[in-house]
């Protein structure tokens, strides 16, 4: 069988004169800005005009450009070794490649079957939702008729919480043994509202976090939100609110990210610049990062596993919060 996976990102700039089209295409996504065109549009426009300053100074701080397309394509590769036989591509959602030219380059190779695998654990109709429906359009645009399974995310996946908890084990021999650590895992924040109108994403962090925890055997830590923006109620506790916490009660502190699985501004600034800086401020003794799982050899095992499944014809939904395989 000729197969085809398709992994799915969000993107990033690959340039700091990127930055502002790529926040254009973010805030344009109805998933995200959930107003009729006319409105969202506009206001798409002027939220990017506004961000972008700011974002460019980010990425300034590293390299002036966003590595999540290699980090992507490093995890295409090792996931094609550990197929052995099958073909993986790379669609983004909010930068390039586009999901239509991807439809394009897996039409003309010809698959027998697709294999929709996004590279977000767990779901969110802003993330997941929003590229499984983008690829469903630039596939019917294309004319792309193969037979395609989809998973729609693994929050539990043996693999993938082995492979965090291999990465944590490796940075708590860091630590320093007269401090006392707490351990944050920290996943990409949402607006309150979305997880109110039914998004699962807060239950599969959740699910993520214990599934690690239990692993680990550790009774200190917490589950946080970073990456908030705007004036909208964001779901908590906040991770640098969880930061300042641990300096108060003299706790060193392990950030684990727990909901993204390769290095971007995200992890890149934000844990390691922005919270490290908030950390020494705020009194935390003693403070480390865990890396994402990349191509740990246990995730990219966990992403084969999965794709497996989905070349038998099975695809998931992420109904009652939980992923389950039907077909």
């Amino acid at each position: 069988m000729k197969l085809a996976v398709v992994l799915f990102n969000l993107g990033g700039p690959d340039r700091l004169d990127a930055v502002e089209p790529f926040l254009r295409n973010l805030f344009s996504d109805p998933a995200i800005i959930g107003l009729p065109a006319p409105l969202r549009l506009p206001l798409a426009w002027l939220i990017a005009r506004r961000r972008a300053p700011i974002a460019r100074d980010i990425y300034a701080k590293i390299g002036g450009r966003s590595p999540i397309l290699e980090e992507t394509e490093a995890q295409a590769r090792a996931l094609e070794a550990a197929l052995g036989a099958a073909r993986v591509f790379i669609a983004m959602r909010c930068w390039k490649p586009f999901a239509d030219e991807t439809a394009q380059a897996v039409k003309a190779w010809g698959p027998d079957r697709v294999v929709l695998l996004p590279l977000y654990p767990q779901f969110s109709t802003t993330t997941t939702a929003s590229s499984l429906a983008d690829w469903h359009r630039a596939a019917r645009r294309a004319g792309l008729e193969a037979p395609t399974s989809q998973i729609c995310c693994y929050p539990t996946e043996d693999g993938f919480i082995a492979a965090l908890a291999d990465l944590t084990r490796q940075t708590m021999a860091h630590a320093k043994p007269e401090i006392s650590y707490r351990l944050l895992l920290s996943a990409h924040g949402l607006p309150e509202r979305i997880i109110t109108k039914g998004d699962p994403y807060r239950r599969q962090v959740e699910q993520s976090a214990a599934a690690l925890v239990g692993r680990l055997g550790i009774v200190d830590s917490t589950i946080c939100f970073q990456s908030r923006v705007g004036p909208l109620k964001w779901i908590e506790p906040a991770t640098d609110a969880e930061i300042r916490r641990a300096g108060r009660d003299g706790k060193g502190v392990i950030v684990v990210p727990l909901a993204f699985v390769s290095e971007h501004s995200e992890t890149l600034v934000e844990l390691d610049i922005d919270y490290s800086k908030l950390a020494r401020e705020a009194g935390v003794p003693h403070y480390l990062r865990v890396p994402t799982v990349g191509t740990h050899p246990a995730f990219i095992e966990a992403l084969a596993k999965l794709v497996r499944e989905g070349a038998n014809g099975r695809s998931c939904s992420p109904e009652n919060n939980i992923c389950h395989f039907r077909g």
